[in-house]
């Protein structure tokens, strides 16, 4: 997923993914210079934090 396309499936902006998703630990991919996100990874993470609290 581009980090466009994460940050809708979070319901947050782009500037907001892409100032936190380390800090937040959100798995990410480098293909060159751009990050992206994995459907499946980005999908686990939410649900981790959905057993959490």
């Amino acid at each position: 997923m581009t980090p466009d396309e994460a940050a809708a499936a979070l319901g947050v902006t782009k500037r907001v993914l892409m100032d936190s998703y380390r800090r937040w630990g959100i798995p990410y991919v480098r293909v060159g210079k751009h990050v992206r996100f994995r459907t499946r990874d980005l999908h686990n993470w939410v649900d981790a934090r959905m057993q959490c609290g």
